[in-house]
């Protein structure tokens, strides 16, 4: 009954589902718009059902489409991981350009430690990175502006594929010579103080929930859209922020502040590397993400 369904096809639909778009299921299979109009067409014969209606802001999916997505997504991952073995993509000699979206926690603390590693790794390729804009980032991996995007807010998405890397803990972070906190502070002392939160979409909103929790929202005097921001705002005065432990290390190597282990739970984030399903990943974008896997993980 279906010895004549094309893989293409199936590749097609998979394409057109995770990216919303004509044009850039076009691009990624190096083929042109009326090609992809066409296999759109033959999928509604096949289906008897529209699968795509178009509005202003791209395709949507209909029931059957999305009932289809899962098994037709997951066939096409065994397929592509039967015949990986065949992909090739040579690290110490391709000139390569990848695009990342990072926070701008990301650029502190993860892009440096990427940076060290390329020249030995790959010293033919160069990275472009983009401020994360978590909301819109699956949309842009889906047309093919990104190859992947590092985040600790958990996006559930069908379109993405999520590759943990770590779990990260937070610190109290105080000026180097607050009057009132030292070395160890108790739940008391850390709900007298005044306190500065980041807000925003980057998924640390632990430190706030934890507050929220404990009744001390009323304790935040102050909310910035940046962790840069945090060691500036904390070193000159008597503040109190609750920061990644791995950006609050080195904040406080290089600023007058001090840290601190914090006396209440805060659930730690989850930090992990957004990309392309694989059957959608060029030889190239697989090597980026075990690479970024390996290094940040």
């Amino acid at each position: 009954m279906m010895r004549d369904f094309d893989l293409n096809l199936v590749r097609t639909f998979v394409l057109l589902y995770e990216t919303r778009s004509v044009t850039a299921t076009a691009e990624s299979l190096h083929v042109t718009q009326p090609t992809i109009s066409y296999s759109l067409q033959k999928l509604r014969r096949r289906f008897s059902d529209e699968l795509f209606r178009r509005t202003g802001g791209g395709l949507v999916p209909t029931t059957t489409a999305r009932a289809l997505y899962e098994p037709l997504h997951s066939a096409l991952s065994g397929i592509e991981t039967a015949v990986s073995g065949a992909w090739s993509f040579s690290p110490s000699t391709a000139r390569a350009a990848f695009t990342l979206c990072l926070s701008d926690l990301g650029e502190i603390s993860l892009l440096p430690r990427l940076m060290a590693a390329l020249p030995s790794r790959a010293p033919g390729v160069r990275l472009t990175v983009r401020p994360l804009d978590v909301e819109g980032a699956a949309d842009q991996l889906g047309r093919g502006e990104i190859d992947a995007f590092i985040a600790s807010s958990l996006i559930s998405s069908q379109r993405v594929a999520r590759i943990p890397l770590f779990s990260e803990g937070y610190l109290g972070m105080v000026a180097g010579d607050h009057p009132r906190l030292g070395a160890s502070v108790d739940f008391e002392q850390l709900a007298a103080e005044r306190h500065v939160t980041v807000f925003g979409p980057t998924g640390h909103d632990g430190p706030r929930r934890a507050l929220e929790a404990r009744g001390l929202l009323d304790r935040v005097v102050l909310e910035v859209t940046r962790f840069a921001a945090l060691p500036y705002l904390v070193q000159d005065g008597e503040l109190v922020a609750m920061v990644p432990r791995l950006v609050a290390e080195m904040f406080a190597a290089q600023h007058r502040v001090r840290l601190f282990e914090l006396p209440l739970e805060v659930e730690p984030a989850q930090v992990s590397v957004y990309t392309r399903h694989p059957h959608a990943r060029s030889p190239a974008q697989h090597w980026l993400v075990d690479f970024m896997r390996e290094v940040l993980g």
